[in-house]
């Protein structure tokens, strides 16, 4: 039998990590641990490529809380078009932005969200998540994660751009990924290499951001427990 690349033992980890009797934080970490140890190379461009991101600013812009969150109107898995103003008509809106079916830290997040939807609802709220991959590969990240809520397709990150969040992944970081085993390219439809900066807001019925977790490291995600004080407040 051949030897298992590095996404085959990667997804194992994720799929182990997903069991975790743990923190969102923690599993994200314990996969972020297994990159290293399988590829401290990798890890290191990843390092740098959010080094470089931070010194720019990156995401910075992003609307903060107090400002109003840009509308949306973008397809579903299903086809039909869902917009942020017609969300906000049922309560609260989470609204959660990741890089795609293929990145296990997406996953996780995705799945975490998914485990936390009956605590969201009690709270009046919603949840919807925007990948910039095709409808095809956004459903394979909620049927990963058993998303009882929409995952809407973000074409050429257009959304993301209008919220600052936005940016180029740059040569070193695409080459390692592809050398790797992830080449976005089909999986969105284009040859940019342009990502979301994973992002969760909290926006209120009136279109108003109350809160919001911003990290230029895509190893990090807003922990739940956070997220649902938010919605508390």
């Amino acid at each position: 039998m051949a030897d298992k690349s590095f996404v085959d033992i990667l997804q194992e980890k994720t799929d182990a990590c997903r069991l975790m009797d743990a923190p969102l934080s923690e599993r994200l970490k314990s996969v972020a641990d297994e990159v290293r140890r399988l590829s401290p190379g990798f890890a290191d461009i990843v390092d740098r490529m959010v080094a470089r991101l931070a010194a720019n600013g990156v995401g910075l812009a992003a609307p903060k809380p107090g400002e109003p969150m840009p509308d949306f109107m973008l397809p579903d898995g299903d086809g039909h078009l869902v917009s942020l103003s017609g969300l906000q008509q049922s309560g609260p809106v989470v609204v959660s932005f990741n890089r795609g079916h293929w990145c296990p830290y997406c996953q996780l997040n995705v799945d975490a969200l998914a485990k936390a939807v009956p605590e969201i609802k009690a709270l009046g709220a919603q949840v919807v998540a925007i990948s910039p991959e095709t409808r095809r590969y956004a459903n394979e990240l909620r049927d990963y994660a058993k998303a009882p809520f929409p995952i809407l397709t973000d074409m050429d990150g257009g959304y993301a751009l209008e919220a600052n969040l936005l940016f180029w992944v740059g040569e070193e970081k695409r080459d390692a990924m592809k050398a790797g085993g992830f080449d976005i390219e089909p999986y969105q439809g284009n040859q940019t290499w342009m990502l979301p900066i994973p992002a969760t807001f909290i926006v209120g019925q009136d279109g108003m951001v109350r809160s919001r977790f911003i990290d230029p490291d895509y190893r990090h995600r807003m922990e739940i427990d956070d997220l649902l004080a938010a919605l508390r407040t």
